[in-house]
């Protein structure tokens, strides 16, 4: 957002809280590798960053299910030409700090934000044990789920907030490179160990390692409270994914020294008060299982550029529309977000879900501008809005429903009538 405005020709600050990662030589925290796709390009196109990123980015072109005999089962995540990207979370975060300051933007780390007036567009920060007062035209809290800004919000009268941790937590673990950086497993894929009511997921590194997440409930039976020792630990691994067992040598190191984090949601509204702006994460938080956390923030700030443009930077004008328009796709990719975890560590693995899939990409390669992929709208239409696509996803969801309930559907079904289903929309 810092560099949009600054090329806008605004003076830009950054007052950050965390100390400079490129000095203390940190990865910006707890972090799941982050999948670039469509939505997020654009906007880092826009601001020129997409030759850089280029180079930091590996492509994924589906997801590769892994049962619990080492079987594997390759799905597209569309045509041959799409892919989503996995990239660093701390390499991708670094280059924005570089880019930004390049530009003229200042950038003070160390620097808390300890409370706003939005009424008179002041900001008090700490730093070195003093506070500082800020005055600004405009203030943008991209400050993240946890936003010092939102919870000022907070406070106020008619603001509408909710906050939601799901029961599963997840913890990093690490499938290393080769000889010579070679990459051990696929390294053009997402790779899923789906497991009904948790799974193991495995994004590829430019170094030829794979950073690994395993998402598991914090309690019951199987859960983070139930695994100890390190024998309990090997027991679950070699039980449940005994393929990747071979892969990681750290396993039991990684599992102890690596913190188990949550995963949280956050709705609100409003997201402006006066000329104070909350965006990405500080006004939708959500989970990662549509990849679309840092992709639907970036565009947030692409949205927000648009507008300026096509308003003459009128920020009064513009500050309640962009929230007008931009809150029913944060709401939308929230439930997709959330829905989507059941996809990935269940129905994956489904061969009803599987077929259904094999259906949708027939009708997208014969009907391209009247049947697209839910996922495909999400991940690959930056075109679309988040809204409009669950929309779409909707109507399609009910009529694959009918298909689907055929009887000897795992059988025929590439005997299905294209066109007549094409036509129930």
């Amino acid at each position: 957002m810092s560099i949009y405005l600054r090329k806008r020709g605004y003076h830009v600050s950054i007052y950050e809280r965390r100390s400079d990662m490129r000095k203390s030589n940190v990865a910006a925290g707890r972090s799941i590798n982050l999948a670039l796709s469509n939505r997020g390009w654009k906007p880092l196109a826009e601001v020129g960053l997409e030759d850089d990123v280029s180079q930091m980015i590996i492509p994924m072109n589906g997801r590769m299910m892994h049962d619990t005999e080492g079987n594997l089962t390759f799905q597209a995540y569309g045509k041959e030409d799409q892919a989503i990207n996995s990239i660093s979370r701390g390499g991708l975060n670094q280059l924005l700090i570089e880019k930004a300051e390049s530009k003229g933007v200042e950038v003070y780390f160390d620097h808390k934000c300890v409370d706003v007036d939005y009424e008179s567009s002041v900001v008090t920060l700490g730093h070195n044990g003093i506070h500082i007062d800020m005055k600004a035209d405009v203030i943008i809290g991209a400050d993240g789920a946890y936003s010092a800004i939102r919870q000022v919000f907070q406070k106020t009268d008619r603001f509408n907030y909710n906050q939601q941790y799901i029961d599963h937590g997840y913890k990093e673990l690490v499938i290393p490179a080769g000889k010579a950086g070679a990459f051990a497993i696929e390294k053009h894929a997402l790779h899923i160990w789906p497991r009904g009511n948790y799974m193991l997921i495995a994004l590829p590194n430019t170094d030829g390692s794979f950073t690994c997440t395993l998402f598991f409930p914090f309690e019951g039976e199987r859960s983070f409270s139930t695994l100890k020792t390190d024998e309990q630990v090997l027991s679950f691994f070699n039980e449940v994914f005994p393929d990747a067992v071979d892969l990681m040598p750290t396993l039991l190191q990684d599992y102890r020294e690596n913190p188990t984090s949550s995963l949280m949601t956050v709705k609100c509204f409003p997201w402006v008060k006066n000329h104070t702006l909350i965006i990405g994460d500080a006004s939708h938080a959500i989970v990662p299982f549509y990849g679309q956390g840092m992709n639907s923030g970036f565009e947030d700030c692409r949205v927000l550029n648009d507008m300026l443009d096509e308003y003459g930077d009128d920020w009064d004008k513009v500050l309640p529309m962009y929230q007008d328009l931009r809150k029913p796709d944060a709401d939308a990719i929230l439930d997709l977000a959330l829905q989507n975890f059941v996809e990935m560590r269940d129905l994956v693995a489904d061969e009803h879900f599987l077929v259904r899939k094999k259906i949708e990409a027939k009708l997208n390669e014969q009907y391209p501008d009247k049947w697209i992929p839910l996922y495909s709208m999400v991940t690959f239409q930056e075109d679309i809005r988040y809204s409009e696509a669950i929309r779409r996803g909707k109507q399609q969801k009910a009529v694959m429903d009918k298909v689907m309930a055929h009887p000897d559907i795992l059988k025929n079904w590439e005997a299905v009538e294209l066109e007549e289903i094409v036509s129930q929309l």
